[in-house]
């Protein structure tokens, strides 16, 4: 067997991975050859692979100084100039490599990646797209793809990047990992998690799909599984910021509010212009009710991204429930522009009202847009918009059609899906309050401005009977909107087990009936030992004009933060608000009435969030109330 040349023999080490040994004959051979171009060469690569960047560089361009167009030697330098974060010349040096071969599939795909480092998702696409026409079975091309198809929020067609890749690789570690994303940014977590266990059964130390898997984990509620995800990535890379961003997120729903703070501060000390830190920092702080700081971190954000729709949105709820109506309003118009409502957004062909243009004979479409209480508390701008405009049309969900009729200024009634009349212009009812320059200090809060049908609150009067007890209606928990992202969270703050007002049902002098829909919560009281201390007719609640009958024959509502809370005080009735820590903006802080809602009264829970101690002090309020009755 003939002997292996010095640089043969340096190649077929360097290709076995014995570096340091490949390194020491390229040295060697250099001595003998200085301008040997491969040696130069694959010696700069050597010092790459080895961590040395700055070196590979230096080395590289040695050899390019042989040779200053060969496409493999412009490559590599700039694959070493992208781990030493030169991302322009890295770009340069692709660019180069790409003049002297067009065809060079891994030029265009480097690029690509010099691109995405540059958040230029849509130009990293472009050169990725290049790359697997190039070269059809390019399984890293197809990932990456797949990585910045997921960042343009493309999830679909990240999927199937991700599974091309797959079928040409099946054991491809970052393909999985992309594929757990894009599965998760199609609201499909469980095979989102599937994924990423995939991608970590081949590399059990691969940050990026530790905290993929911690993100699907997170939406799927398990927030400590969550946390233990994105302490493996942290753990795997520690300088890894949105691994800590995330894992400031988990912290947070574990109401280990501190040590949240801490993770974002870390995320941010790693890239002080992560807008998400920011972003995320600041609800942390709001969390805290550190309100003047988390306006600070929003600023931050936005300076660092204008066009930060989520963090917009974030601080108009921070500044509508502090009590800044005038910024709140303008800053909530931004919810068209966030992951959690934009989806939901109408579009018309006529122009949106928003309070500056005359609408003096005209005719504008008022149109509901989030859940039924909102509608409910919206409503009554209604007769605000008729007595300026020639004539309002109210757009709503079925249930809400028939209450609806009672309402002031002359509306016609339109149900979501339902042909519209012509109109001139149109405004959700939620913008009302920004086109009317709603304070503190002018809510429209007369009451009542809706009613239940007198035939229906006769009947109810009728089937109740004698009048010998204080009468209340009872609602313990929400229904979650599937259809919004974090809808869930939020029922689980609000709501509360049925057995947990016991200390209520055992007050002599009440009777106490169920206003609560939605089948898990109905179950709970039908499945329960106390049932009997509470009436249930809702199966003949068909809509809000039944329920709001059977209000009107009620004495109080004691009810979590739902749409019969909305019902109660539109139609004037006295309730009882069980309201969580962390509010909504709605019902403003450390106050127990409300300026929308004369009849209300809040109790609110403290920062444990626990709600027997709400319940205790409700019970001494009610049986305060029976005496005095």
């Amino acid at each position: 067997m003939p002997e292996l040349s010095p640089f043969a023999e340096a190649l077929a080490l360097h290709q076995a991975g014995r570096l340091e040994d490949a390194e020491k004959i390229y040295q060697r051979l250099l001595k003998k050859i200085p301008d040997h171009f491969d040696a130069l060469h694959l010696l700069g690569v050597v010092f790459h692979q080895r961590g040395n960047h700055a070196q590979a560089v230096r080395q590289i361009d040695l050899a390019l100084k042989r040779s200053p167009q060969n496409h493999f030697a412009l490559n590599n330098r700039g694959i070493a100039l992208v781990e030493l974060k030169r991302f322009d010349e890295a770009l340069a040096a692709f660019d180069r490599a790409i003049a002297a071969r067009p065809d060079y599939a891994e030029a265009h795909s480097n690029r690509g990646n010099v691109f995405k480092e540059l958040k230029r998702f849509d130009s990293a696409l472009s050169s990725y797209d290049r790359a697997v026409a190039l070269r059809p079975d390019f399984a890293d091309a197809h990932s990456n793809r797949s990585n910045v198809l997921n960042a343009l929020k493309r999830f679909t067609e990240a999927l199937a990047a991700s599974d091309r890749a797959l079928v040409l690789r099946p054991g491809f570690a970052e393909a999985h990992s992309n594929r757990g994303n894009a599965l998760s940014g199609l609201k499909r977590f469980a095979e989102a998690l599937t994924a990423c266990d995939r991608a970590l059964a081949l590399r059990p130390d691969f940050a990026e799909a530790h905290c993929n898997r911690g993100t699907a984990l997170q939406e799927l509620g398990r927030f400590e599984d969550a946390l233990a995800s994105f302490d493996r990535a942290v753990a795997a890379r520690p300088d890894f910021a949105e691994a800590h961003c995330n894992r400031g997120n988990a912290l947070q729903e574990l109401r280990r509010l501190d040590e949240a703070l801490a993770a974002h501060d870390r995320a941010l000390s790693l890239r002080p212009d992560f807008a998400d830190a920011h972003y995320n920092r600041a609800n942390a702080l709001q969390a805290q009710k550190r309100f003047a700081e988390a306006l600070s971190s929003y600023d931050n954000a936005i300076a660092l991204r204008p066009d930060f729709a989520d963090a917009h949105f974030n601080e108009a709820l921070c500044r509508l429930v502090t009590g800044d109506f005038a910024r709140g309003w303008e800053k909530y118009e931004w919810r068209w522009q966030t992951t959690q409502i934009g989806d939901h957004k109408r579009t018309f062909a006529r122009p949106l009202w928003t309070g500056s243009d005359a609408v003096a004979g005209k005719t504008i479409l008022l149109h509901a847009e989030q859940g039924l209480g909102d509608t409910l508390q919206f409503c009554r701008y209604v007769p605000l918009v008729a007595a300026r405009a020639g004539r309002v049309i109210l757009e709503l969900p079925k249930p809400l059609h028939a209450l609806m009729r009672s309402l002031g200024g002359g509306a016609q009634i339109v149900v979501m899906g339902d042909p519209l009349p012509d109109f001139d212009m149109h405004c959700p009812l939620l913008s009302l309050p920004l086109a009317f320059g709603t304070t503190l200090e002018t809510v429209p809060a007369e009451i009542p401005y809706l009613g239940a049908p007198e035939a229906k609150t006769r009947a109810w009067r009728d089937r109740l009977g004698a009048h010998k007890k204080m009468r209340i209606g009872l609602v313990w928990a929400g229904n979650p909107r599937k259809e919004l992202p974090g809808s869930n969270r939020i029922d689980r703050l609000r709501s509360m087990a049925f057995e947990r007002l016991k200390p209520l049902l055992g007050i002599a002098g009440c009777e106490f009936y169920s206003l609560q829909k939605g089948d898990d919560a109905v179950a709970q009281l039908r499945e329960s030992p106390l049932r009997h201390r509470v009436i249930d007719w809702t199966d003949d609640l068909h809509d809000f004009s039944d329920t709001a009958a059977l209000v009107d024959n009620l004495d109080l509502v004691i009810a979590v933060d739902t749409s019969v809370a909305h019902l109660a005080g539109a139609l004037g009735k006295p309730f009882w608000l069980l309201n969580r820590d962390g509010t909504c903006w709605r019902w403003l802080l450390g106050r127990d009435d409300s300026p929308w809602y004369p009849t209300a009264r809040q109790f609110r829970q403290d920062d444990s969030r626990d709600w027997d101690g709400v319940i205790a002090r409700i019970a001494a309020a009610l049986a305060d109330a029976v005496r005095r009755a």
